[in-house]
């Protein structure tokens, strides 16, 4: 079931329009970067069961569930298994589908493995999206990287994870298990879910990156 989901995004454009309070469903997922940042700019929540017309915004302007309903990739070494596992039922929480590829325990074992795996899911369109998450986030994203196709992003922080789907059209996330608490990396995974590729200006600079990749592939 679709989730109306509450960025920090969403308190700072609420506060630009000089908002002091956000009522939101009860079971709404507010995230820890935005509940921070409400605390920062004096906005306060209200859970209330609040009836809506049909073609009518939801909860601070954002679509309710806002990306819901993809199939996502999931993938982490041993460094990152904790914060997958955390991931997880977050995600179906969200409303997504969620396609766990290992690693499926803390056995020491090679992110090339799994990053390779999300990524050629994603790659082959079996995925909408992909997250990998090893001890830092780095090197997953290089991995990633090598395949055709993905445009894979280490984020640390709800705004780099935006900036990164809005401007670079970001498929794969990667995040540190052992540089992001819990709560964090919730927040930055909701942002990265709910931002959709802002095209325009944008388009042109990711255009390039694919005729980079192919003119690399003519190298021999």
């Amino acid at each position: 079931m679709k989730r109306h989901l509450i960025t920090e995004q969403t308190i700072i454009e609420a506060a630009r329009r000089g908002e002091k309070l956000i009522v939101h469903p009860p079971d709404a997922i507010v995230t820890a970067a935005a509940r921070d940042r409400a605390k920062q700019l004096g906005v306060n929540f209200e859970a209330r069961t609040v009836p809506q017309q049909p073609g009518t915004p939801s909860v601070g302007g954002q679509n309710p569930g806002a990306g819901a309903g993809r199939q996502i990739a999931i993938g982490s070494d041993h460094g990152g298994f904790q914060l997958k596992e955390a991931l997880k039922p977050f995600l179906e929480k969200m409303g997504h589908k969620v396609v766990d590829l290992g690693t499926y325990s803390e056995e020491t074992c090679d992110y090339p493995d799994f990053a390779y795996a999300v990524a050629r899911m994603v790659a082959l369109g079996q995925a909408s999206r992909g997250i990998m998450i090893d001890a830092v986030g780095i090197a997953s994203a290089i991995v990633a990287n090598k395949v055709q196709g993905i445009r894979a992003a280490c984020c640390s922080d709800e705004f780099a994870a935006r900036s990164s789907r809005e401007h670079n059209d970001a498929n794969i996330l990667t995040l540190g298990g052992k540089t992001l608490g819990v709560e964090l990396a919730k927040s930055i995974t909701a942002a990265w879910l709910e931002t959709n590729f802002g095209g325009g200006r944008h388009q042109k600079r990711v255009e390039k990156i694919s005729e980079i990749e192919k003119r690399h592939q003519s190298i021999r």
